[in-house]
Protein backbone atom coordinates (compact mmCIF):
# COMPACT_ATOMS: atom_id res chain seq x y z
CA UNK A 1 0.00 0.00 0.00
CA UNK A 2 2.53 2.58 1.03
CA UNK A 3 4.44 1.75 -2.51
CA UNK A 4 1.15 2.50 -4.18
CA UNK A 5 0.35 5.78 -2.35
CA UNK A 6 4.01 6.92 -3.70
CA UNK A 7 3.39 5.77 -6.81
CA UNK A 8 0.19 7.80 -6.80
CA UNK A 9 2.17 10.92 -5.30
CA UNK A 10 4.38 10.44 -8.25
CA UNK A 11 2.02 11.01 -10.66
CA UNK A 12 -0.02 14.14 -8.96
CA UNK A 13 3.64 15.69 -8.71
CA UNK A 14 4.06 15.11 -12.32
CA UNK A 15 1.07 15.91 -13.30
CA UNK A 16 0.65 19.68 -11.46
CA UNK A 17 4.40 20.42 -12.37
CA UNK A 18 3.36 19.95 -16.28
CA UNK A 19 1.86 23.83 -16.73
CA UNK A 20 2.53 27.32 -16.15
CA UNK A 21 0.04 27.64 -13.00
CA UNK A 22 -2.70 30.37 -14.30
CA UNK A 23 -2.74 32.47 -11.09
CA UNK A 24 0.90 33.48 -11.19
CA UNK A 25 1.81 31.28 -8.09
CA UNK A 26 4.26 28.71 -7.91
CA UNK A 27 2.58 25.28 -7.11
CA UNK A 28 4.36 22.52 -6.30
CA UNK A 29 3.80 18.91 -4.17
CA UNK A 30 6.00 19.13 -1.08
CA UNK A 31 7.10 15.91 0.42
CA UNK A 32 8.44 15.51 4.28
CA UNK A 33 8.82 12.36 6.57
CA UNK A 34 7.25 11.58 10.14
CA UNK A 35 9.41 8.31 10.58
CA UNK A 36 13.39 8.22 10.58
CA UNK A 37 15.68 7.93 7.15
CA UNK A 38 15.84 4.11 5.93
CA UNK A 39 11.96 3.56 6.82
CA UNK A 40 11.35 2.84 3.14
CA UNK A 41 7.97 4.35 2.05
CA UNK A 42 6.42 4.40 5.82
CA UNK A 43 5.65 7.71 6.74
CA UNK A 44 5.95 9.99 3.38
CA UNK A 45 3.70 12.71 3.49
CA UNK A 46 2.73 14.44 0.18
CA UNK A 47 1.16 18.10 0.51
CA UNK A 48 0.42 20.79 -1.87
CA UNK A 49 2.40 23.91 -2.04
CA UNK A 50 1.95 26.85 -2.93
CA UNK A 51 4.36 29.90 -2.92
CA UNK A 52 4.13 34.02 -4.25
CA UNK A 53 7.59 34.06 -6.63
CA UNK A 54 8.06 37.35 -5.72
CA UNK A 55 8.41 36.34 -2.20
CA UNK A 56 10.87 33.44 -3.44
CA UNK A 57 14.49 33.03 -3.33
CA UNK A 58 16.79 30.36 -5.35
CA UNK A 59 19.87 29.47 -3.40
CA UNK A 60 22.51 27.86 -5.35
CA UNK A 61 24.85 26.28 -2.88
CA UNK A 62 28.80 25.60 -3.28
CA UNK A 63 27.82 24.38 -7.02
CA UNK A 64 32.06 25.35 -7.60
CA UNK A 65 34.15 24.97 -10.95
CA UNK A 66 36.11 22.90 -9.56
CA UNK A 67 35.87 20.19 -5.99
CA UNK A 68 39.12 19.04 -4.57
CA UNK A 69 37.32 15.30 -4.70
CA UNK A 70 37.12 13.87 -8.45
CA UNK A 71 33.69 12.53 -8.80
CA UNK A 72 32.12 15.19 -6.95
CA UNK A 73 33.56 17.66 -9.65
CA UNK A 74 32.31 15.11 -12.02
CA UNK A 75 28.82 15.19 -10.50
CA UNK A 76 28.54 18.80 -10.29
CA UNK A 77 29.58 19.35 -13.56
CA UNK A 78 26.57 17.09 -14.62
CA UNK A 79 24.15 18.88 -12.77
CA UNK A 80 25.28 21.99 -13.30
CA UNK A 81 23.49 22.37 -16.63
CA UNK A 82 20.18 21.73 -14.92
CA UNK A 83 20.28 23.93 -11.83
CA UNK A 84 20.56 26.63 -15.26
CA UNK A 85 17.75 26.03 -16.42
CA UNK A 86 15.79 25.54 -13.42
CA UNK A 87 17.51 29.26 -12.48
CA UNK A 88 16.44 30.12 -15.51
CA UNK A 89 12.70 29.08 -15.78
CA UNK A 90 12.38 30.51 -11.75
CA UNK A 91 14.16 33.95 -12.58
CA UNK A 92 11.04 34.41 -15.61
CA UNK A 93 9.15 33.84 -12.95
CA UNK A 94 10.41 36.85 -10.52
CA UNK A 95 12.37 34.50 -8.28
CA UNK A 96 15.02 36.19 -6.66
CA UNK A 97 18.62 33.82 -8.06
CA UNK A 98 20.77 33.88 -4.79
CA UNK A 99 24.35 32.09 -6.15
CA UNK A 100 26.53 30.87 -3.27
CA UNK A 101 29.80 29.81 -3.97
CA UNK A 102 31.55 29.49 -0.80
CA UNK A 103 34.95 31.20 -0.34
CA UNK A 104 35.51 32.71 -3.82
CA UNK A 105 34.04 36.31 -3.04
CA UNK A 106 37.31 38.00 -4.39
CA UNK A 107 36.95 36.32 -7.74
CA UNK A 108 33.20 38.56 -7.97
CA UNK A 109 34.73 41.67 -5.76
CA UNK A 110 33.83 44.00 -8.71
CA UNK A 111 30.76 42.35 -9.68
CA UNK A 112 27.50 43.62 -9.63
CA UNK A 113 25.83 40.80 -7.64
CA UNK A 114 28.00 40.59 -5.29
CA UNK A 115 27.69 44.65 -5.02
CA UNK A 116 23.95 44.22 -5.02
CA UNK A 117 24.45 41.43 -1.95
CA UNK A 118 27.10 43.73 0.21
CA UNK A 119 24.40 46.36 -0.17
CA UNK A 120 21.58 44.95 1.87
CA UNK A 121 21.32 46.54 5.67
CA UNK A 122 22.14 44.31 8.50
CA UNK A 123 19.40 42.85 10.22
CA UNK A 124 19.61 41.99 13.73
CA UNK A 125 18.28 38.63 14.53
CA UNK A 126 17.31 36.78 17.71
CA UNK A 127 18.80 33.67 16.69
CA UNK A 128 22.72 34.79 15.28
CA UNK A 129 23.58 33.50 11.46
CA UNK A 130 26.47 31.79 12.08
CA UNK A 131 29.40 30.69 9.67
CA UNK A 132 28.60 27.00 10.24
CA UNK A 133 25.89 25.91 11.64
CA UNK A 134 26.93 21.92 13.07
CA UNK A 135 24.35 19.43 13.74
CA UNK A 136 21.71 20.22 15.55
CA UNK A 137 20.99 18.15 18.75
CA UNK A 138 18.11 19.59 19.72
CA UNK A 139 16.03 18.75 16.75
CA UNK A 140 18.18 16.26 14.36
CA UNK A 141 19.31 12.87 14.85
CA UNK A 142 23.09 11.92 14.06
CA UNK A 143 23.52 11.88 10.17
CA UNK A 144 22.78 8.74 8.48
CA UNK A 145 26.14 8.82 6.60
CA UNK A 146 29.11 8.86 7.88
CA UNK A 147 31.63 11.05 5.64
CA UNK A 148 33.88 11.48 8.63
CA UNK A 149 37.01 10.45 5.67
CA UNK A 150 35.81 13.65 4.05
CA UNK A 151 33.44 11.82 1.80
CA UNK A 152 35.12 11.12 -1.64
CA UNK A 153 35.19 7.44 -2.96
CA UNK A 154 37.85 7.92 -5.01
CA UNK A 155 40.75 5.22 -5.64
CA UNK A 156 43.41 6.43 -5.10
CA UNK A 157 42.17 9.02 -2.21
CA UNK A 158 42.36 12.90 -3.58
CA UNK A 159 44.02 15.48 -1.59
CA UNK A 160 42.07 17.88 0.58
CA UNK A 161 42.48 21.49 -0.74
CA UNK A 162 40.41 24.85 -1.62
CA UNK A 163 40.57 23.51 -5.46
CA UNK A 164 37.55 25.67 -6.46
CA UNK A 165 38.03 29.80 -7.39
CA UNK A 166 34.18 30.81 -8.66
CA UNK A 167 31.07 28.97 -9.51
CA UNK A 168 31.26 26.53 -12.36
CA UNK A 169 30.71 28.63 -15.60
CA UNK A 170 27.80 26.33 -17.02
CA UNK A 171 25.34 28.47 -14.03
CA UNK A 172 25.36 31.95 -15.29
CA UNK A 173 25.25 34.96 -13.34
CA UNK A 174 22.31 37.41 -14.64
CA UNK A 175 21.59 41.27 -14.09
CA UNK A 176 19.70 41.07 -10.84
CA UNK A 177 21.04 37.72 -9.40
CA UNK A 178 23.13 38.36 -6.23
CA UNK A 179 26.13 36.64 -5.37
CA UNK A 180 27.37 36.09 -1.72
CA UNK A 181 28.78 33.14 0.98
CA UNK A 182 27.32 34.78 4.36
CA UNK A 183 24.51 36.38 5.99
CA UNK A 184 23.70 39.18 3.03
CA UNK A 185 21.31 36.39 1.62
CA UNK A 186 19.01 36.43 4.47
CA UNK A 187 19.68 40.49 4.71
CA UNK A 188 18.57 40.43 1.24
CA UNK A 189 15.58 38.75 1.70
CA UNK A 190 14.49 40.92 4.97
CA UNK A 191 15.28 43.85 2.51
CA UNK A 192 12.86 42.26 -0.43
CA UNK A 193 10.59 40.62 1.63
CA UNK A 194 11.17 37.13 0.71
CA UNK A 195 10.07 34.35 3.03
CA UNK A 196 10.57 31.31 0.91
CA UNK A 197 14.14 29.73 0.02
CA UNK A 198 14.58 27.28 -2.49
CA UNK A 199 18.51 25.16 -1.96
CA UNK A 200 19.84 23.51 -4.48
CA UNK A 201 23.77 22.30 -5.15
CA UNK A 202 26.30 20.31 -2.58
CA UNK A 203 26.54 18.98 -0.32
CA UNK A 204 23.50 17.83 1.46
CA UNK A 205 25.43 16.35 4.47
CA UNK A 206 27.48 19.36 4.44
CA UNK A 207 27.03 22.85 3.07
CA UNK A 208 23.50 22.40 2.23
CA UNK A 209 22.82 22.02 5.90
CA UNK A 210 25.56 24.23 7.59
CA UNK A 211 25.99 27.22 5.20
CA UNK A 212 24.96 30.67 6.82
CA UNK A 213 22.25 30.90 3.76
CA UNK A 214 21.72 27.09 3.25
CA UNK A 215 18.89 24.91 5.53
CA UNK A 216 19.38 24.98 9.08
CA UNK A 217 20.26 28.43 9.29
CA UNK A 218 17.16 29.38 7.16
CA UNK A 219 14.82 27.26 8.87
CA UNK A 220 15.91 28.60 12.03
CA UNK A 221 15.25 32.21 10.91
CA UNK A 222 12.05 31.38 10.53
CA UNK A 223 12.05 31.15 6.71
CA UNK A 224 9.99 28.57 4.64
CA UNK A 225 12.60 26.30 3.22
CA UNK A 226 12.08 23.78 0.33
CA UNK A 227 15.20 21.50 -1.07
CA UNK A 228 15.58 20.10 -4.35
CA UNK A 229 15.83 17.27 -3.83
CA UNK A 230 16.96 16.05 -7.35
CA UNK A 231 19.16 18.61 -7.80
CA UNK A 232 21.55 18.36 -5.04
CA UNK A 233 24.54 15.32 -3.95
CA UNK A 234 26.20 14.32 -0.62
CA UNK A 235 30.24 13.42 0.07
CA UNK A 236 29.93 9.83 1.23
CA UNK A 237 32.02 7.17 0.57
CA UNK A 238 29.72 3.55 -0.01
CA UNK A 239 33.19 2.34 1.96
CA UNK A 240 31.92 4.10 5.25
CA UNK A 241 28.72 2.87 7.12
CA UNK A 242 26.09 2.56 6.39
CA UNK A 243 28.07 0.77 3.10
CA UNK A 244 25.07 1.70 0.83
CA UNK A 245 25.67 2.97 -2.58
CA UNK A 246 26.82 6.91 -3.45
CA UNK A 247 23.08 7.61 -4.35
CA UNK A 248 21.16 5.94 -2.05
CA UNK A 249 23.26 7.52 0.69
CA UNK A 250 22.15 10.81 -1.25
CA UNK A 251 18.42 9.65 -0.64
CA UNK A 252 19.49 8.29 3.32
CA UNK A 253 19.96 12.45 3.43
CA UNK A 254 17.51 13.63 1.65
CA UNK A 255 15.19 11.45 4.07
CA UNK A 256 16.96 12.98 7.16
CA UNK A 257 16.24 16.60 5.85
CA UNK A 258 12.48 15.85 5.20
CA UNK A 259 12.15 14.31 9.09
CA UNK A 260 14.07 17.28 10.62
CA UNK A 261 14.24 20.03 8.51
CA UNK A 262 12.28 20.87 5.61
CA UNK A 263 9.55 19.27 2.81
CA UNK A 264 11.43 18.50 -1.04
CA UNK A 265 10.44 19.12 -4.14
CA UNK A 266 11.74 18.45 -7.45
CA UNK A 267 12.91 20.25 -10.32
CA UNK A 268 10.50 19.03 -12.70
CA UNK A 269 7.74 20.55 -11.20
CA UNK A 270 9.03 24.09 -12.79
CA UNK A 271 10.78 22.35 -16.01
CA UNK A 272 8.47 19.29 -17.09
CA UNK A 273 10.09 16.29 -17.96
CA UNK A 274 11.89 13.81 -15.38
CA UNK A 275 13.36 15.06 -12.42
CA UNK A 276 16.84 15.02 -12.79
CA UNK A 277 18.79 11.80 -12.23
CA UNK A 278 23.31 10.94 -12.27
CA UNK A 279 24.08 8.67 -15.27
CA UNK A 280 26.07 6.64 -12.64
CA UNK A 281 22.61 6.13 -10.85
CA UNK A 282 22.19 2.62 -12.47
CA UNK A 283 19.61 1.98 -9.87
CA UNK A 284 15.96 0.60 -10.72
CA UNK A 285 13.82 3.15 -11.09
CA UNK A 286 10.36 2.99 -9.09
Amino acid sequence: MAKLLGLVACCTLAVLGASPQPDGMLHFQARHRTTPPGAGDAGIVVEPVEIDPHQTALVICDMWDRHWCVSATRRVAEMAPHINDLANALRARGVLIIHCPSDTMDYYKDHPGRKLAQQAPKVQTPIPLLNWCNLQSDREDKLPIDDSDGGCPDDPPCKNYKAWSHEIDTIHIEPGDAITDNAEAFYLMKQRGITNVLVCGVHENMCVLGRPFSIRQMVRQGQRVLLVRDLTDTMYNPKMPPHVDHFTGTDLMTQHIEKYWCPTITSDQVLRGKPFRFAEDRRPQS
